[in-house]
């Protein structure tokens, strides 16, 4: 492993990104589509599932707890329900490697559950804040230890009665709020999250799918506990969050005009969209259509001239996986652009602020992070080396990023882009990029 983990690019500058390509499976669909489905009654199969190491760090959580699971094979899923009260104990703590989504979540859906359970992770893991979804379960009764500081190992204690309550969300976050409904399948009486800013609402959406109701007033999304889950069939989209990369890649690189098919356009998560659009970016919705409850389309993306922006607040929960990439084209904007309100981006995988503008920097663009965001100004890229972290994202971002610099940028510590996109480097090569993997 350790072998592994000093896995870098090294990307030369120059060409376009051109023609059709399909990136993997949405992550958060790919995640929330095994846990359901393994609380279902009968078999739920799933299309399009990312084999990417974090989902597939759940898919082995709920293998150790007893539910039958065939595949994956490209893509294809099939789930064999346990119910609701069917899983079993696992003989040892589940290993949840780099995901966060698995942890937070998977802490809701066992903090009801009779048996007792260790949730670990990889060294990231370990370090992230926990107690953003401890607090809200130990208000619905739930036995939960962590470390020191709400970290990682959390050690769930089974037989807890849960009961519904009524959570505004301190900040926005899909991962607190799916945690809390989670539970809520659990807690007697009603369980109600309030969101101070919308967040992705797969969840909502696939509990729907499985035929378990859920309400929503305004900014207020409830849950009856105690009904049942009932299989279905999941085509996942293409995941918005890798397309990114590319929508940055073909705005910022001259001569570009790629097509990204089937990606999910959810409007909790196009955010993205948004905020390229306001810079200029050329950016047009081809084919839209519904598949599997979720809004998908082809997406076209041409060069453009970008500018710098004041990215809105209102924007930043719908984009918070993607400023990595945003702020990348940031770098290639003429002008000046501003983020705010963007905290949470602190307490991802890295510090992706502080990272970030470190590697921004080291490319000789004028980037520097505040307590809540970073001001971006528009510049020429250098050739250099950046030090990724261990984050899947920002290696991603940095890899785009050489297609403007006036050199090669070599990037560390590549491994967990494997976590969310299996397969990057060989489809950024097949686009244009002039990537190896060193």
């Amino acid at each position: 492993m350790s072998a592994q983990k000093q896995l870098s690019y090294i990307v030369n500058p120059g060409g376009a990104l051109l023609g059709r390509i399909t990136v993997p499976g949405d992550k958060s669909i790919s995640h929330r589509s095994i846990m359901l489905g393994a609380l279902a009654e009968g078999s739920t199969e799933i299309h399009g599932f990312l084999q990417g190491e974090d989902s597939l760090a759940t898919l082995q959580a709920f293998r150790s707890m007893g539910v039958k699971i065939d595949g994956p094979e490209q893509g294809r899923v099939i789930v064999h329900g346990v119910g609701m009260h069917g899983l079993q104990t696992p003989e040892q703590p589940l290993d949840l490697g780099n995901s966060g989504t698995s942890m937070r979540l998977l802490s809701g859906l066992l903090a009801g559950q009779d048996f007792d359970v260790t949730l670990t992770g990889d060294a990231s893991l370990s370090g992230r804040p926990m107690n953003r979804v401890l607090q809200p379960l130990s208000q619905m009764g739930a036995e939960i230890g962590s470390e020191q500081g709400g970290t990682a190992p959390l050690r769930i204690k089974g037989g807890s009665q849960l009961t519904g309550i009524d959570y505004v969300l301190p900040m926005a976050s899909a991962q607190v709020k799916s945690c809390v409904l989670l539970a809520g399948l659990y807690a007697t009486g009603k369980t109600c999250v309030t969101e101070p800013a919308p967040t992705r609402d797969h969840t909502e959406r696939m509990l729907q799918g499985f035929g378990y109701a859920t309400e929503r007033q305004g900014a207020r999304v409830c849950l009856q506990g105690g009904g049942k889950l009932t299989s279905c069939t999941v085509q996942v989209p293409a995941d918005i969050s890798s397309a990114a990369f590319f929508l940055v890649g073909a705005s910022i690189a001259p001569g570009s005009d790629l097509i990204l098919e089937a990606v999910g356009m959810n409007p909790t998560r196009t955010g993205v969209i948004d905020i390229l659009s306001l810079m200029g970016a050329n950016i047009v919705l081809e084919n839209e259509r519904v598949s599997g409850g979720e809004p998908v389309a082809d997406i076209r993306v041409t060069a453009s001239e970008l500018q710098g922006t004041q990215i809105p607040e209102e924007l930043v929960p719908l984009a918070i996986d993607e400023f990595p990439a945003i702020f990348i084209a940031a770098a290639c904007a003429s002008g000046e652009t501003v983020l705010t309100g963007a905290e949470e981006l602190r307490v991802k995988e890295s510090d992706r602020i502080q990272v970030m503008a470190d590697g921004l920097l080291a490319l000789g663009i004028d980037a520097r992070a505040t307590p809540d965001g970073i001001v971006i100004q528009g510049g020429e890229l250098q050739a250099g080396q950046v030090n990724s972290h261990g984050d899947h994202r920002i290696a991603m971002a940095f890899a785009m990023a050489a297609l403007r610099a006036s050199g090669p940028v070599e990037i560390l510590d590549c491994a967990n882009v494997n976590t969310s996109f299996p397969g990057f480097a060989e489809l950024a090569c097949g686009a244009g990029l002039d990537l190896t993997q060193n």
